[in-house]
């Protein structure tokens, strides 16, 4: 069943019984994407929180000169959305992209209203995940200040291992904040350590 993982994901934050969870995969639709197409784009407002259950995606944003800059990816059993668009009904200044063919359980404001209101811990569950949120924004934003390219290479690594074959190479170093030369001898002096 497509929305057993998320079930899963779900109850490793809150405890879920069986009618809830029959209620939350009801809340949930199936989406497809192709390779290349856009779960958001700058300028639309964000209608939805995706949870992947196939594929990979990056979220950039464009610069003043036109260069992309990925700040970063969603992969399978991560939810994925524009939050600051999808909470205050902006426009994003976004984009959410496919790098893989992606399958993504979409579920919308209202619906996500009616999952804090129903399962019992519900507004437990949106308050965790806000946190987690918060602390993972500061983390990136505290790392862009503080560390080198090759100490946020070496962060990648650590928490995504599966991903570096998954990703193109100009896509990771705009993550690292390096052009793809430079994230080349990173690697290269890493692995002669």
């Amino acid at each position: 069943m497509m929305h057993t993982a998320l079930i899963r994901a779900i109850e490793n934050i809150i405890p879920l019984t069986a009618a809830e969870q029959t209620f939350i995969a009801g809340l949930f639709v199936p989406k497809k994407f192709k390779k290349g197409a856009f779960f958001l784009q700058e300028g639309q407002v964000c209608k939805t929180v995706g949870f992947i259950t196939k594929g990979l995606l990056r979220y950039y944003t464009i610069s003043d000169t036109g260069e992309e800059q990925t700040y970063e990816f969603g992969k399978e059993n991560e939810f994925t959305c524009n939050y600051e668009s999808f909470l205050d009904h902006s426009a994003s200044s976004k984009n959410i992209q496919c790098i893989e063919a992606c399958e993504i359980l979409t579920i919308s404001y209202d619906h996500l209203q009616l999952l804090y209101e129903q399962v019992k811990e519900g507004q437990k569950f949106g308050r965790l995940i806000c946190e987690y949120l918060y602390v993972n924004a500061i983390r990136k934003i505290t790392s862009l200040y503080t560390d080198a390219p090759e100490q946020r290479y070496l962060h990648f690594v650590a928490h995504y291992p599966d991903l570096q074959q998954r990703i193109p190479q100009y896509h990771l170093s705009s993550f690292v904040g390096v052009k793809p030369p430079s994230l080349s001898r990173i690697r290269k002096r890493l692995a002669t350590g």
